[in-house]
């Protein structure tokens, strides 16, 4: 911990030795999942957690990764998820269900289950812009999941 001006701060730790990740991958716009899949088990790699630690279960689309998530979270067999997909705009309503639900779900599975998920379910305008954002923000779900996990499990010391 460090100190800033008598106040005891946690600093960021980004060890994922000895952590268990699942993840849930939407099979919906594959060519971007595959692509976060690949940024993100990269860097959880690098950040220290074996591929044995790994577990990837790939499902249709977004809505149903709060179920999968939470149903993951429920086995106490994981540290942390990480949920990757891409919600991507079209001429409907579908975009915004799609997405509200989804990141709602995601959020109420990690308060619920008390479980750190990295939410990285893109959401963008256009495929241009999804696979602009994949490699960033798969690497970003990596250092999130491994980071939170670390840091709730100092804050329940």
């Amino acid at each position: 911990m460090a100190r800033y001006d008598n106040i005891l701060e946690i600093e960021q730790n980004l060890s994922g030795s000895g952590l268990r990740i699942g993840i849930v991958m939407c099979r919906f716009n594959t060519d971007v999942c595959e692509g976060l899949l690949a940024a993100c088990t990269a860097e959880l790699l690098r950040l220290g957690v074996k591929t044995e630690d790994m577990l990837i279960a790939t499902i249709p689309g977004a809505l149903e990764a709060p179920l999968t998530l939470k149903t993951m979270a429920q086995s106490g067999k994981f540290d942390g998820l990480v949920a990757l997909g891409a919600v991507i705009r079209g001429e409907t309503y579908h975009f915004e269900v799609v997405s509200n639900e989804s990141a709602s779900g995601i959020s109420a599975v990690g308060l619920e289950t008390d479980t750190p998920i990295a939410n990285a379910i893109l959401t963008t305008e256009n495929d241009d812009q999804a696979l602009a954002r994949m490699h960033e923000k798969g690497t970003d779900a990596a250092r999130v999941v491994v980071e939170m996990i670390n840091l709730l499990k100092k804050l329940s010391k």
